[in-house]
């Protein structure tokens, strides 16, 4: 079988080969297709073979009334709708294509324009392109034209406004197989785009249901939907006539509300809209320049650092962006004019203020510059880098009084590449005072920091809590505790988090001064003696805030210290705070910090030179990574609700729902307003019920009995 196969394939290519090189010896010309049925207002066909001196006639022909063929190619020219237009795509190709110049829309009824079609079938004719060369005809194309009108009403583009109905009376999707805008759907018989003739062609194939138009339909009490299959003998007397508005099925979907879109994500940038200068600033409000343009700074968004944000009133930030620079940068905010710094912004009260500018040079760059690659100091050396923006507002009401700019900068050396860390921040100062948010108003709320503060004597010997933080370690990069930052402990949330401190053979050896090198870090994380109570704490009053408690280490225990062995290192800080919730404000509980206390947990610190990397024993100044450690616990203490139960209440259960399968004190519940499980009319009328039923049992029962024959 498969050799059969392959030899008529064999023949196949055989014989169009032959018939290709046939062509070209007898210099004659093909149409392929050479015949074609055209259902579309465009035909295209090719024309092979030498095509150099060929013209193409095209006309209408018919068949013959005695033999039923057409006749043979002739090279005359008839006048047709058709337009024949030639196109040359390669040297022995010629791409012949037909155009119908006629407008397929049906005519509408007493319409007497002539550019439509009197019939759906608009064309039926053959048509004949010859190809011919000095009037004598080489080849010919055969195209059988059978095309339909377009099923478009003839006031299409009149009006592009869409009329929505009353929800109320008609439902909203009155037509939903109405899916053509201005043209006639075929079967959606409620089309209002649809003709009359355009209707009969389908009438009886109309769609059914919802999708075609019948979503309301008549209701079984109407006199019209009678019938003699499914309606009693006195549907007639009790049948009513209404009107189509009082359908039941009509507004079925309809809630009497109106939904406004949203619009949907884009992927697009923002575009900031125009500004709108205000005359009083308040908290949160942008800051406006003499040109009412936005005061910007490099801030971070979404994570991201941007360049140009707005500057909000009263609002403190502190960010810091990390740049790889691998030439000299040019523009802002790396390279800055002084007429980009003293600007002059409005003060928000009528007036205008001045941005006071500092500028200093950075002597040491390591806090800038976190990593490089390649650097020496015979590389490319930028002078004059921006390294950090810090903006001090002094505000008074809704005013700005003054603004000062410390602007930092130094000389940057470049080889390969360089990550740099600029530094923007701005504070608000009422004074001298800056504005610290509260962490609640009164108690503290779940997830804002813990407001601690140190006492300042003032000179009529009373004393001002200074705010500050209470911290724990935010290792970043590497890492190492030379780098890491800290973050302030937030309220209710519980953390544990470290950096790791290089150490040598060398240090071990010191074991005193690695202790307290240990001791100093980790007391830089709280340099605060009290904590607020509250979230909102008056600075001068002190019952607002409680003393800080510190778990002093046993300094009686002799710390017996080897070679490369030092024991009671510091490692671990703990930080255990109390808190109570003293009362609801609109549901929210708000909770007060009772203590807080701070403990450490001593461990020793060795080297491990049993296997794997003994460098550090070997060599003295060769260093190991330690962990350092702080953690964060929040306890609620239980509130004590009244005295201790006695020995009997704690043993007598039988009138106890939580601690007892009956529960009698709850007999009654279900007529309670406390139950929720039904309307409190049903069971109201449930429970009367019961109470009937009782007393009925009880007069008709034997007690009742025995005493009306007493009686009697």
């Amino acid at each position: 079988m498969a050799n059969v196969l392959d030899m008529f394939l064999s023949r196949q290519v055989t014989c169009v080969i032959l018939f290709i090189s046939l062509t070209h010896t007898q210099n004659t010309v093909v149409f392929q297709p050479s015949h074609l049925t055209a259902t579309r207002p465009t035909v295209t066909a090719l024309l092979l073979g030498n095509t150099s001196n060929i013209s193409l006639n095209l006309r209408s022909v018919s068949p013959s009334n005695t033999t039923g063929h057409i006749g043979p190619p002739s090279c005359r020219s008839d006048v047709t709708e058709w337009v024949l237009t030639t196109e040359q795509v390669g040297k022995t190709a010629v791409r012949v294509q037909l155009r119908l110049e006629k407008n397929l829309r049906l005519c509408g009824e007493n319409e007497t324009d002539t550019d439509c079609c009197a019939k759906p079938l608009c064309v039926l004719e053959t048509l004949q392109v010859s190809a011919c060369v000095g009037g004598t005809p080489q080849a010919s194309l055969l195209i059988q034209a059978k095309i339909h009108a377009l099923l478009v009403s003839a006031n299409a583009g009149s009006d592009n406004k869409t009329v929505i109905p009353n929800q109320v009376y008609q439902p909203l999707g009155s037509c939903p197989c109405d899916l053509t805008f201005r043209a006639c759907d075929v079967r959606c018989c409620c089309d209002k785009d649809c003709s009359i003739e355009e209707l009969k062609l389908f009438v009886s194939q109309c769609l059914p249901g919802p999708f075609g138009g019948q979503a309301s339909p008549a209701p079984g009490y109407q006199c019209s939907v009678q019938s003699s299959e499914n309606s009693p003998d006195w549907f007639p007397f009790l049948c009513v006539n209404s009107p189509p508005e009082n359908n039941p099925y009509l507004g079925l979907f309809y809630q009497g509300k109106k939904i406004t879109s949203k619009p949907g994500p884009s992927f697009q940038s923002p575009v900031l809209s125009a500004p709108l200068p205000v005359t009083a600033y308040i908290q949160g409000s942008p800051i406006f320049s003499l040109n009412d343009q936005y005061f910007t700074v490099p801030q971070k968004v979404l994570g991201q650092c941007v360049n140009n944000a707005p500057v909000a009133f009263l609002n403190n930030f502190k960010v810091k962006c990390v740049t790889v620079l691998r030439s000299c940068p040019t523009g802002f905010p790396f390279q800055t004019r002084p007429t980009d710094l003293s600007i002059t912004l409005k003060n928000g009260q009528g007036g205008d203020v001045v941005v006071d500018v500092i500028d200093e040079v950075a002597i040491d760059m390591s806090q800038f510059i976190s990593s490089t690659e390649a650097t020496s100091d015979e590389g490319l050396v930028c002078e004059n880098v921006t390294l950090a923006l810090d903006y001090k507002f002094y505000w008074k009401g809704n005013g700005i009084t003054s603004i000062t700019l410390t602007h930092i900068v130094g000389a940057i050396t470049l080889n390969r590449s360089v990550a740099l860390t600029t530094r923007y921040s701005a504070v608000f100062l009422n004074g001298e005072l800056m504005g610290e948010p509260n962490s609640g108003n009164p108690g503290y709320q779940v997830g804002r920091p813990v407001i601690a503060g140190t006492l300042d004597m003032l000179d009529n010997n009373t004393g001002s809590v200074q705010r500050t933080s209470i911290n724990v370690w935010k290792p970043v990069s590497d890492g190492l505790c030379s780098t890491a930052e800290m973050k302030p402990v937030l309220f209710g949330e519980n953390s544990t988090s470290g950096c790791l401190l290089p150490v040598s053979r060398q240090n071990l050896t010191q074991c005193d001064l690695l202790r307290e090198a240990v001791a100093s870090l980790q007391a830089a994380l709280i340099t605060a003696t009290y904590v607020a109570k509250s979230g909102n704490p008056d600075p001068l009053t002190m019952t607002d805030w409680v003393n800080i408690s510190y778990v002093t280490l046993n300094s009686s225990t002799t710390m017996e210290d080897t070679t490369s062995l030092c024991r009671g290192v510091p490692s671990h800080q703990h930080i255990h705070v109390w808190s109570l919730i003293t009362g609801m404000v609109e549901g929210i509980p708000q909770r007060d910090i009772r203590v807080l206390q701070v403990s450490y947990s001593l461990s020793p610190w060795a080297l491990d030179c049993g296997g794997g990397d003994v460098s550090p024993c070997l060599d003295p100044l060769e260093t190991k990574l330690f962990p350092i450690t702080s953690s964060v616990t929040f306890t609620d203490v239980p509130i004590n609700t009244g005295p201790p139960k006695t020995r009997f209440q704690v043993n007598f259960t039988e009138y106890d729902c939580n601690r007892n399968d009956v529960c009698w004190p709850e007999l009654a519940f279900p007529i309670t307003k406390y139950y929720t499980g039904e309307p409190y009319s049903q069971s109201l009328a449930k429970g009367l019920i019961l109470v009937f039923f009782f007393i009925t049992a009880s007069i008709l029962g034997t007690p009742w009995r025995q005493i009306r024959q007493a009686w009697t």
